[in-house]
């Protein structure tokens, strides 16, 4: 990981560690699924690095990585706080699942540092997502990143 990447990394680790300890934070149902934000974020770029990965899936990795970044995107961490990296989490699991299909669960396991199996915590996000954001999200990801 380069240390822009890291740098963010480890932000973003901070950045919900800090609000999780907080009142709002506490009682939130969503902070469990939060706290993959960062390894996500790692995956994606550490993904996005892998020869074995096919072209067009690294092209979904570049955007899913981009709109980690950006402050602009659905929900915006500007007046959500951590709560806007709930679409976040979202377009990852996404792009985790397609790259999970097309090329097998190995090229994604292999770099998954976070707790749990990859492929369960992909799987539980996109369940949360449909709960959290709705079906009309996902369907909205799936026209984009066809």
């Amino acid at each position: 990981m380069n240390t822009q990447q890291a740098d963010f990394y480890q932000a973003l680790r901070a950045e919900i560690r800090t609000w999780l300890k907080s009142e709002v934070g506490s009682m939130s149902q969503w902070g469990e699924y939060l706290m993959f934000a960062p390894d996500l974020f790692h995956l994606l770029c550490k993904l996005s690095l892998d020869p074995d990965v096919p072209i067009v899936e690294k092209v979904k990795l570049t955007a899913a990585i981009a709109y980690f970044i950006s402050p602009i995107d659905l929900i915006p961490g500007i007046g959500f706080g951590p709560l806007g990296y709930v679409d976040d989490i979202a377009l990852a699991a996404y792009v985790l699942n397609s790259i999970i299909k097309s090329s097998g669960p190995e090229i994604v396991q292999r770099h998954w540092a976070g707790e749990g199996d990859v492929l369960e915590v992909t799987t539980t996000i996109l369940e949360f997502a449909h709960r959290m954001l709705g079906g009309s999200f996902l369907k909205r990801i799936e026209q984009i990143f066809r």
